[in-house]
């Protein structure tokens, strides 16, 4: 089980490298983008009214991320929401190394084709490099049991690159296989 590498980090190093290279004319290995980092996000609201709805976003997460959940909490008070500071409002995993690899690679070929009419996802990177992909429903994840969720919850999944524009980071994400809209018509 040791000498076990993820189908997609073989694929950086012997096709996404040479291909971005050759693309934006690298002088150097080291300065090809790389994937630093996964971040899945859910934010709950509800889970202030109930504690109960947390614990089970902890669970999904877990269950979907191969790596335990751990709470977020609230910055700061706000009476409008009901909501004191230290509060928890949600639930984040942070993925690096083999297991960011191997959820990409089950993000990209199980989970969004399951998504109901999905037609690509969009190219708005945030001017760093990093890339955020927000999902509606979590039961596009196999790992989800449809009969056993009370509630269904999205979450965002950031890709954190080391690019250092947008149009490298969208290279890099396109070339590991995400989906994007309009990524047949650039190619052509």
């Amino acid at each position: 089980m040791a000498n076990f590498v993820p189908t997609l980090k073989k694929q950086y190093k012997e096709q996404i490298i040479p291909a971005l290279t050759k693309e934006f004319d690298y002088k150097s290995v080291m300065q090809v983008p790389k994937l630093e980092k996964i971040v899945v996000n859910q934010g709950m609201g509800q889970a202030v009214a109930d504690k109960k709805l947390l614990e089970t976003a902890i669970d999904e997460l877990t269950l979907i991320t191969g790596q335990k959940a751990v709470a977020t909490k609230s910055k700061k008070d706000i009476s409008n929401f009901k909501l004191r500071k230290g509060m928890p409002i949600g639930a984040r995993v942070t993925l690096r190394g083999d297991k960011m690899y191997e959820f990409m690679e089950r993000l990209v070929a199980i989970a969004l084709p399951r998504v109901r009419d999905f037609q690509g996802i969009n190219e708005k990177f945030d001017g760093r490099g990093n890339y955020t992909l927000g999902i509606t429903e979590q039961i596009i994840f196999p790992e989800i049991d449809i009969d056993k969720i009370s509630k269904i919850f999205g979450m965002e999944i950031t890709f954190v690159t080391t690019a250092d524009t947008d149009k490298e980071a969208y290279a890099l994400l396109r070339e590991f296989g995400l989906p994007f809209k309009n990524a047949k018509k650039k190619q052509a």
